[in-house]
């Protein structure tokens, strides 16, 4: 349920109906923008929305039917926007995160960190730690990788996001890494989902292998339910009977979770090819439906990477499409 006052209701109006609310055991969210906003999380059935109405202060009440509260958009109107150690995502800004899928060495990661900066690139991404189909695939450097990262933020200043698989490294990846990425294949390990939610880290939480768009947004809710904001979702593509692509861009979904939710969404056409000569013309195509950003995977010798060379941009093509992603932005009233 959402409870919305009319404009300039006074605080202890506010407060007076939140004291009453906690009292019958509900949580209460306070909403942003013009008009204050209660949102009730809990079984609100209980609840008649004209006893609430009796106060000459309440504008009106919403049952919300989605069973997301705190990331539907009913209750947070405006547009998030997160912070990433200075850059935006969720504002007229659409931001580009570009690096290679996995980190092999210190070269390898610092020339592809310096390549994607030069191209305009505002976050790098790199894997240490890999989920792979096989047990026998290269599964990531590690912790060590990690460090690599790090050494590539200093010689770039980019901030950086990688991918986290466990709470065994979770202090770790709170004290070094600027965004963490929730991976498809974690999406519902709620445990996760809940550590993650007990930091203020920003958090990029991918949609599942067969994830719904209600299902992707539930996973924001465990994290945001456990009091961090700062969640970021990522269409990746859905697996479908295509085998051609490696898997099937769903740009409607990012119609759909920004219809449905105030997250920000962005794209990452990468994993959703699975081939490099596609990702230009779907990261396009992303900017013109209205993510909030990309992640583009780069890489200076694709043909001898350890990890999805196949999807992976060389620097001088991704260069070339940030250049065309600029007009694309422009059209549309954004920037990039």
């Amino acid at each position: 349920m959402i409870i919305v006052m009319k404009p300039n209701a006074p605080v202890e109006e506010r407060n007076k109906i939140v004291a009453g609310l906690e009292e019958k055991g509900f949580k209460v969210d306070l909403g942003t923008g013009k008009q204050a906003i209660i949102g009730v999380v809990g079984d609100a059935s209980i609840l008649n929305p004209h006893d609430i109405m009796v106060n000459d202060w309440v504008e009106k009440v919403l049952r919300v039917q989605e069973p997301f509260k705190r990331a539907n958009r009913a209750f947070h109107p405006e547009d998030s926007i997160i912070d990433i150690d200075g850059v935006k995502i969720g504002g007229k800004q659409v931001q580009v995160i570009a690096g290679p899928c996995s980190v092999e060495n210190r070269d390898q990661v610092v020339s592809v960190a310096k390549s994607v900066k030069m191209g305009g690139a505002h976050l790098m991404r790199g894997g240490a730690f890999k989920p792979r189909t096989s047990p026998y695939s290269f599964q990531g450097m590690g912790l060590p990788g990690l460090d690599l990262l790090k050494e590539a933020k200093a010689e770039t200043g980019l901030p950086i996001v990688t991918e986290i698989m466990s709470t065994d490294v979770l202090d770790r990846f709170v004290e070094d890494v600027d965004l963490i990425q929730v991976g498809a294949r974690n999406m519902q390990n709620f445990h996760l989902l809940k550590e993650l939610g007990k930091t203020k880290k920003p958090i990029l939480l991918k949609r599942g292998l067969a994830a719904t768009v209600q299902e992707w947004i539930m996973s924001a809710e465990y994290i945001m339910a456990e009091g961090n904001p700062n969640v970021i979702l990522c269409e990746r593509g859905v697996r479908t009977f295509e085998t051609y692509t490696r898997n099937t861009l769903d740009l409607s979904a990012v119609c759909a979770a920004k219809k449905l939710s105030h997250l920000p969404v962005i794209v990452d056409p990468s994993h959703a090819a699975g081939l490099w000569w596609m990702v230009p013309a779907l990261a396009k195509a992303a900017v013109a439906v209205g993510a909030d950003g990309l992640l583009i995977e780069v890489h200076n010798d694709p043909e001898k990477a350890l990890c999805d060379g196949a999807q992976s941009l060389k620097p001088e093509r991704f260069a070339e499409l940030m250049g065309e992603l600029k007009g694309i932005a422009r059209i549309i009233g954004r920037d990039l």
